[in-house]
């Protein structure tokens, strides 16, 4: 029988109207400043205001500010969290002290990473005795995360208080964060330690304030009610800080060799091949989910790493593109951009570990062609005036 040449209509019949896109408290701040507007994990954000490569550079050297209400916000609180949320995670919380916080990650029974999050602990309540804590969660993992936690909770006393879409977050950035944030703040910024974070007041408001951030530079994330976060967004607009979107946001944190979730990290990687060995405490925590695969890895070793790339020439390796060996793929680009600081294209990929050693010459497919890069050391820049932990 002769094949048909008719195209298969794979649509359903009655295809399920698409989800509006979700807009911050910022949106129309941003559609005034005639911000280009994308959808981006569900939200309508903006990708650019006055240009990538101006907002960019506005971080590195003197301030800017990204809407990042999007951003999952959790609150949670019980009687003995901290030692409830230990086996969700390969790192030690109960080393933190109220007012810390700590990077980590979410991982599957596999070892793969379900999401990688920043828990903020507020301390224990004297009159409770509750103990209370911040979680921050991608956006385009929110719904997943809170549902994987609220099983893992069950059946515990601790609560959890999803305010993503009641709570505004913006993030200031850059080396003038300080001065330009702190005459609309009444607490001493000075006194945050880098993932530090304290209650404040902002306009006579509470306001949830950290010292930490996703472009390698010295920052805050400010999480406040809408209405002040439209307060704030105007003041910091008249003190000469930058409008950012999520372009520069990304070319800033690439440089920084920060990774983004669902491409250099998803839930097929594990946290050895990823390079963040140091969020495991192997000898201070007791059993956490995915510790049998992770100990088995790092017996057997990995089979491949992520890696810091720079192209020969200006040649932008993007998020697919292959990377080879005499001819041969052994990996694949995750992240890649035209780096604004260094003027040089950078990247980041998956390698087998023979390849992964710095100065080791690859190969990137671009568009049919190869071009020459190198192993480098991460991050790709580090910022002189962020303080040290």
């Amino acid at each position: 029988m002769a094949k048909s040449t008719e195209v298969q209509n794979t649509e359903p019949e009655h295809p399920e109207p698409k989800q509006p896109l979700s807009r911050t408290p910022l949106y129309d701040v941003a559609v005034e400043l005639k911000a280009r507007m994308v959808p981006f994990a569900g939200w309508e954000m903006p990708v650019q205001f006055s240009g990538i490569n101006k907002e960019h550079e506005a971080v590195r050297s003197q301030a800017g500010m990204f809407d990042i209400s999007h951003m999952g916000k959790f609150i949670l609180i019980g009687e003995n969290l901290i030692e409830t949320l230990q086996p969700l995670v390969p790192s030690d919380l109960s080393r933190l002290q109220p007012h810390q916080a700590q990077y980590t990650v979410l991982l599957s029974e596999q070892g793969g990473i379900l999401d990688d999050i920043i828990f903020y602990y507020q301390g224990e309540d004297a009159d409770t005795g509750c103990q209370r804590g911040v979680m921050i969660v991608n956006a385009a993992t929110c719904s997943r995360d809170k549902a994987w936690i609220s099983a893992q909770l069950e059946p515990t006393d601790i609560t959890l208080e999803d305010l993503t879409k009641y709570q505004a977050l913006i993030a200031v950035q850059g080396p003038e964060a300080v001065s330009k944030l702190q005459p609309l703040v009444s607490e001493d910024l000075q006194s945050i330690a880098l993932f530090g974070h304290l209650n404040a007041t902002i306009f006579g408001h509470p306001a949830f304030i950290a010292r930490t951030g996703y472009t390698g530079e010295d920052g805050f994330e400010i999480m406040v009610d809408p209405s002040v976060a439209v307060q704030l967004w105007r003041s910091l607009l008249e003190a000469g800080v930058t409008p950012c979107g999520l372009g520069a946001r990304d070319t800033l944190r690439l440089e920084a060799a920060m990774a983004l979730y669902g491409q250099d990290l998803d839930i097929s990687t594990t946290p050895l091949e990823a390079g963040l060995n140091w969020l495991i405490d192997w000898d201070s925590k007791e059993d956490f989910i995915g510790r049998s695969v992770l100990e088995r890895q790092k017996a057997e070793g990995v089979s491949r790493r992520l890696v810091g790339l720079e192209m020969q020439g200006r040649h932008i390796a993007r998020h697919g593109y292959p990377v080879k060996v005499r001819g041969e793929i052994v990996g694949e680009i995750t992240s890649g951009t035209l780096s604004p600081t260094l003027g040089k294209a950078i990247a980041l990929a998956y390698v087998p570990k023979d390849f992964a050693r710095i100065g080791q010459s690859l190969d990137v497919e671009i568009r049919g062609k190869t071009y020459s890069a190198s192993v480098v050391k991460r991050p790709f820049y580090r910022s002189t005036s962020r303080p040290q932990k």
